[in-house]
C-alpha cells in the first residue's frame, strides 16, 4: 500500500496562487515521510482565503516560491500514486505550474472524494466532502492545513481499502465506473441537472460576469461534470465562476452582485469556492480525463 497524498492551500481565487503545500508519502500502511511547507505565492492574499486557513501574506514573505521547491515535489510526487480529495489540489499544482513555465507532473492519481463516493453509500451523492467523510470514519484532523488535509485524504483512502478488501490498483479502475451498479443513465443534453456520475457531483454552480465561453455552453460544461448550473447565488451555492478580467482586485471594476452576495455567504461561513473562468475550464478538463 504505498501512494502519496497531498494537499494545497491557495492566498486567492486563483488556482495557480498556492501559499501552503503539504503531503504525507505511506509505504505499506505506514507513513514513510511527512513534508510541508509555506510557499510565497507572489501574488495577493484574499480575506476570504485567509478566514479559512488563517495564512497571511506575512507569513509567507520570507517562504520558498513555487519554482525553489518544484524540484522536490517532483521527485516525490513522480515516484508515487498521488491521492487527493477532489481535483482542486491536482487542478491548483498543474495551474502553478504553468503559470511558472515548468513541465507538469506526470503521474497517476487518486480522488478520495470519488472512492468515499463509491465505497460507503451514504456519500454517492451528498456529504462526500473531507471533513464530513472523516467525520464518519472517527477521524479527527486540523482542517485546512496542507499537512493535515493531506493526512486526512489518506485515511480515506485507506480505509476503503479496508472496507473493500482491495487495492490501490483496484481504486483507480474503480473510480473510472459508476458510482452505484444502478446508477441512472445521463444523456449529454443542455440540461443544467448535474450529472450523478461526475466527479463534482453535489456542486451547485453559478456563473456571472464577463465569459469567454458562451454561458450556455459552460452551463453544458458544468453539468457534464456533476455541477448542478443554477443563475442566483443563494445559501445552496458551492461554487461562484467569475470571468477572469473580472476576478482581480486590481481590474478596477466593480463586483457583480452575485459575486457580492457570494462572499457575504462565506463571510457567514458558507462553504462557497471562487473561481476564475480559465480555472473553471482546466477543473472540467481534468475531470473529464
Amino acid at each position: 500500500m504505498d501512494f502519496l497524498a497531498i494537499d494545497v492551500e491557495t492566498a486567492n481565487s486563483d488556482m495557480a496562487s498556492i501559499c501552503q503545500i503539504g503531503f504525507v508519502i505511506y509505504e505499506n500502511g505506514q507513513i514513510k515521510k511527512e513534508w510541508s511547507s509555506l510557499i510565497n505565492p507572489e501574488d495577493y492574499f484574499d480575506f476570504w482565503n485567509e478566514s479559512i486557513h488563517n495564512i497571511t501574506e506575512d507569513d509567507v514573505i520570507e517562504s520558498p516560491k513555487f519554482p525553489e521547491i518544484y524540484e522536490v515535489l517532483k521527485q516525490n510526487l513522480e515516484n508515487y500514486v498521488c491521492v487527493c480529495h477532489t481535483h482542486f489540489d491536482r487542478v491548483s499544482i498543474n495551474r502553478t505550474c504553468e503559470k511558472y513555465g515548468l513541465p507538469a507532473i506526470q503521474n497517476n492519481w487518486i480522488d478520495t472524494a470519488k472512492v468515499a463516493r463509491r465505497c460507503w453509500e451514504e456519500f454517492a451523492y451528498k456529504g462526500y466532502g473531507l471533513a464530513n467523510v472523516c467525520k464518519k470514519l472517527n477521524f479527527s484532523f486540523n482542517h485546512h492545513d496542507a499537512l493535515e488535509d493531506a493526512k486526512a485524504c489518506a485515511h480515506i483512502l485507506i480505509s476503503a481499502i479496508k472496507e473493500k478488501e482491495n487495492t490501490i490498483d483496484d481504486w483507480l479502475i474503480r473510480v473510472n465506473n459508476p458510482i452505484l451498479a444502478n446508477a441512472k443513465t445521463y444523456s449529454k443534453s443542455v440540461s443544467k441537472e448535474g450529472n450523478p456520475d461526475g466527479n463534482l457531483f453535489g456542486e451547485v454552480l453559478v456563473f456571472t460576469g464577463s465569459l469567454q465561453i458562451p454561458r450556455r455552453e459552460a452551463s453544458v460544461l458544468a453539468s457534464e461534470i456533476g455541477c448542478n448550473v443554477v443563475n442566483s447565488v443563494t445559501k445552496k451555492t458551492t461554487l461562484l465562476v467569475v470571468g477572469d478580467q473580472d476576478i482581480s482586485k486590481l481590474s478596477g471594476k466593480k463586483k457583480s452582485s452575485k459575486h457580492l452576495k457570494a462572499e457575504e455567504l462565506k463571510i457567514k461561513g458558507q462553504n462557497l469556492r471562487i473561481l476564475k473562468e480559465s480555472d473553471f475550464v482546466a477543473l472540467y478538463e481534468s475531470n473529464k480525463e
